[in-house]
């Protein structure tokens, strides 16, 4: 059943709030002193796999800054890691991983041995479940006001970072393998479409009341390729979740999804949808149905400077989608040089909405 003192969940549902609900991508993160200080006693794979250090991270901007979401500290490469793709996180240069180019490659994953790599995850949503339904506060946050949410990579986004053997600033080997060898980029997207839907739902019985699909990388394909392997897996995976666990909101992020949103949205069946800042949210508020949800467009550099116009523009954003379900937030994560007092005058901005 709803709990109606979620604003979040009630906003997920289909219905609009007043002042909207807030929380941030990479919450989080390095602009906060406390995590900055867990970051020196244990490596990135260590705080995603260590269900206490998880969920310590995970609450920790609560307790400032009393969101209404707690997003699961983890990351999107964890499930390829799971699979038994090495994973290293190298200070500087972000994730390396061995790049899948060949069959011979894809057949060292094992989707079985998933399931018992990713159970630190699990753990750590079901300490989480319980911290937010409980009678307890966080900080000065009512516990049983938080929306917990899951998430993991979808499998285009999530490929890109498998064949490349990292990040990139144009994915070049991935676009060589989609052309050249699209049996095998085929092969990769099915295994990733179906080992993910099966992650979201084990998240979601260990306890998370929404997860999210974040697509990071999908706005670079052509509109037919982000069909083939963004759209169509992405609703093969809204499918399987929706079949088990129907209740649940799902929320789709198309980064830069640009004029193909549209498609997205009539696609995937997806009723909440994250915005990037490159989005014009007056025109998509004019052309998109109200019934849908919008998460996010707020630009994160906007934090980092003068905090009248950070404040403007959340103004004008939230005015302009007082018409529809609408979740503040960022078009995409929170800068580490956000200095904190930004962060409490957009909260405070937000909840004194008139």
């Amino acid at each position: 059943m709803l709990s109606t003192s979620k604003k979040l969940l009630t906003v997920l549902n289909g219905q609009s709030v007043w002042p909207p609900p807030v929380w941030l991508m990479r919450q989080a993160g390095r602009y906060l002193p406390e995590f900055r200080l867990l970051r020196q006693q244990a490596d990135f794979l260590t705080r995603c796999l260590t269900p206490d250090i998880a969920v310590e991270i995970t609450l920790q901007p609560i307790r400032r800054f009393a969101f209404d979401a707690a997003i699961l500290f983890s990351d999107i490469l964890i499930l390829p890691w799971a699979l038994g793709q090495n994973l290293q996180f190298i200070e500087g240069k972000g994730p390396v991983l061995p790049p899948i180019q060949s069959e011979q490659d894809l057949q060292k994953l094992d989707p079985q041995q998933a399931i018992e790599k990713t159970e630190p995850v699990l753990e750590a949503i079901r300490q989480l479940n319980k911290i937010v339904n409980s009678s307890e506060t966080i900080g000065t946050a009512a516990a049983q006001s938080v929306t917990l949410i899951g998430f993991t990579g979808s499998p285009f986004t999530v490929a890109c970072y498998m064949v490349e053997g990292g990040s990139s600033k144009d994915f070049s080997t991935v676009f060589k393998i989609m052309y050249e060898n699209p049996s095998l980029f085929g092969k990769i997207i099915d295994l990733l479409t179906q080992t993910t839907a099966d992650y979201l739902c084990r998240q979601i019985e260990a306890g998370a009341e929404a997860v999210k699909l974040f697509d990071s990388w999908g706005g670079l394909l052509p509109v037919t390729l982000f069909d083939q392997y963004v759209i169509q897996p992405t609703r093969q995976i809204v499918d399987i979740v929706k079949s088990k666990y129907p209740h649940i909101p799902i929320i789709g992020f198309p980064r830069l999804a640009g004029t193909k949103l549209q498609s997205y949205i009539d696609g995937t069946g997806l009723q909440t949808i994250g915005i990037d800042q490159t989005a014009d949210i007056s025109l998509l508020n004019k052309t998109i149905d109200r019934k849908i949800g919008f998460q996010g467009n707020l630009d994160p550099l906007c934090l980092l400077h003068n905090p009248n116009i950070m404040k403007q523009e959340i103004h004008n954003l939230c005015i302009e989608l007082k018409n529809r379900p609408h979740i503040l937030n960022l078009g995409h994560g929170i800068l580490p040089t956000t200095p904190l007092d930004h962060v409490y005058e957009l909260v405070n901005t937000v909840r004194n909405l008139k």
